[in-house]
Formats: structure tokens, C-alpha cells, sequence
């Protein structure tokens, strides 16, 4: 009989699960945080210094702090030095940085198609056509709209398993409505759905088609009782849906609803920001194919008003600097 380990003796820490290397998957461990979202999207309306930014979001200095470098070593911010005495510095978006504007978009979409506010700014976006619009994702070979019935996803060349996540000591970022950003409406309802780490991967997961308990689990090496609470959530939401497929014992399948599958444009940016940033020499681990053209998907933002793609430099928001 194996001798229970003597506790002076330190143990070594269990070996981190093993799944499926996935784009956008690795994108949302860097930027499935409430407060990462939050200095990004700020950062995209050209707040740049310590201060403007604890002003806009009132967040504590050491959390700020913490966020800022993470965005640093992620290769996503820069610090540039506009003042030498006292020295000052202020945070830029990188060219990694910049690239994730439309990601950016598709959240912003997401909100605005489902909890339309006419007195949030960011749901009033100008395009340099003139129009207020909304962005939609169109393949960049037909052209075409995209939804998630359209598409397909093939193993890439760097297909492979990776350790799932490690724990966080800190406690998830969910912060009660109407307890954010008061004065300076931004997008409550989507950092609520995204603001948290497990809870974007499992929507990401319901994309490449998990549907039930064990197969969430399996594919996220996520410990249960964090699963149980984020598709509980996600069913509060109106992310997802529980729907009964054996009585005795019950087991239950989470489906996305028509709310959760209108994300589907936000998964398909970050996987192509994935594949471009933290792919690597092994390439993507996951191609998506588009069925009615029959080409890859490259993803492409298009303006619903004149067609033409968006970008950071064609877009302005009202009221905001």
C-alpha cells in the first residue's frame, strides 16, 4: 500500500491539463478581464496617461498598475516619455495593440444590437462615409455577411494540446450593474458577458461546438465548480440555454441562444488576431473555413452604410475625445 505523503515534505504542484491549442482561446487569456477591456477601449479614444485613465474608470492605482504592465508584457502597450522633469510617461497602443480595434468593433456591435442606448456614445459610432453605422463581418473572398452556420473549422499546422489556464489568485471581475463607470456610460452589458475570463471561453467553446457539461470541461481544463457557475451565469444572461437530452438521470446541453450566436463575429476577430499575434512559427492551430465561397475565412469589418472596411482612423465617437 502507497504511504500517504508526510505534510513537511513540500508537494509538487498537479500538472496542468492538456487541450486543444486554440487562437482565440490564447487571445482571451490576455484580454478577458473587465479592466483590460476597459483601458483598451479607452486607449482607443486616445486616453493615454496614468491619471486620464484612473479617471475614466476609477480603479484603484495598483489595479491600474497591474493591468498596464500586463498590456506592456503582452506586447500590447507601450510606455513613450512626454516629459522629463518630473519624468512622465504615457501609454500607446502598440501595432499589436492597434490591430485589436476590431475587436473592439464587435463588441460594440454585439451591445448595440441587443441593448441599444441612444445616450451611450459608443453606440453611436461615425464612419467617414458620413453615416452613424454598425459593423458587420463580411468574408474578405465573396464579400458575403458571415454567421456561424456558414463556417467550419480544420485542424491548422499548429494544431496541438497546451496546459489549460492556471488559476488567478484574484477573484473574478464582475462588478454589479450600475456600480461601473457612473456618468461615462461605455458597455456595461458586454463586460458583464466578457469581462471574465472562463466566462468568454466557454462562449468561445460553444462555438467549436461543446454542448455539454463534460465536453466544456475537457476542453478548457476548467475546474467544476467555476464551469457550474459560469453557465449559470451565461443562462442568466440569455447567452446560452439549457435544454434537457436524458430524464434519469437529468443531464442538460447549453446551447447558444439567438443573443450568444450574434457573438460569433467577435470569436472570428479574435481567432484572426490570435493566428496573427501569438500563432508563432507553428502557424494557427485552427482554420476556418467559409462553405458558400469555399475559401478560408479572412475576416473582414465592413461599414453597413457604404461597404468599405473600418478602421481606427475612419471612426470617431460622439462627444468623446
Amino acid at each position: 500500500m502507497a504511504s500517504a505523503p508526510r505534510p513537511d515534505v513540500p508537494q509538487e504542484p498537479p500538472a496542468p491539463q492538456l487541450v486543444q491549442a486554440n487562437s482565440a482561446a490564447r487571445a482571451l487569456n490576455i484580454l478577458g478581464d473587465r479592466w483590460t477591456l476597459m483601458i483598451l477601449f479607452l486607449a482607443f479614444q486616445r486616453v493615454r496617461r496614468f491619471d486620464e485613465f484612473q479617471g475614466r474608470i476609477g480603479l484603484a492605482r495598483s489595479l491600474l498598475t497591474d493591468r498596464l504592465r500586463r498590456l506592456q508584457a503582452a506586447g500590447i502597450l507601450e510606455k513613450q516619455r512626454y516629459q522629463e522633469r518630473p519624468p512622465r510617461d504615457e501609454y500607446r497602443l502598440t501595432e499589436m495593440g492597434l490591430d485589436l480595434y476590431p475587436v473592439a468593433l464587435t463588441i460594440i456591435r454585439w451591445e448595440k444590437r441587443w441593448f441599444y442606448d441612444p445616450a451611450n456614445p459608443v453606440h453611436r459610432l461615425r464612419h467617414d462615409c458620413g453615416h452613424e453605422f454598425t459593423p458587420e463581418l463580411r468574408c474578405g473572398c465573396c464579400d458575403q455577411s458571415v454567421s456561424p452556420r456558414d463556417v467550419y473549422v480544420l485542424d491548422g499546422p499548429g494544431a496541438r494540446l497546451e496546459p489549460s489556464l492556471p488559476p488567478r489568485a484574484q477573484r473574478r471581475s464582475i462588478v454589479p450593474a450600475g456600480g461601473l463607470n457612473q456618468g461615462n456610460p461605455m458597455l456595461d452589458r458586454a463586460f458583464q458577458v466578457l469581462g471574465d475570463r472562463w466566462t468568454s471561453h466557454v462562449i468561445a467553446a460553444a462555438f467549436l461546438g461543446r454542448r455539454r457539461f463534460n465536453d466544456f470541461q475537457a476542453a478548457l481544463g476548467i475546474a467544476t465548480n467555476i464551469l457550474a457557475d459560469r453557465l449559470a451565469r451565461l443562462v442568466d444572461l440569455g447567452v446560452l440555454r439549457r435544454q434537457l437530452y436524458q430524464e434519469r438521470p437529468e443531464r442538460w446541453e447549453y446551447r447558444l441562444t439567438d443573443e450568444g450566436r450574434d457573438l460569433y463575429p467577435l470569436i472570428a476577430e479574435l481567432n484572426r488576431w490570435g493566428d496573427r499575434w501569438l500563432a508563432g512559427q507553428a502557424g494557427p492551430p485552427l482554420i476556418t473555413w467559409h462553405r458558400p465561397c469555399g475559401h478560408v475565412l479572412e475576416p473582414r469589418l465592413a461599414c453597413d452604410q457604404c461597404g468599405r472596411t473600418v478602421d481606427v482612423r475612419a471612426v470617431t465617437t460622439p462627444g468623446m475625445a
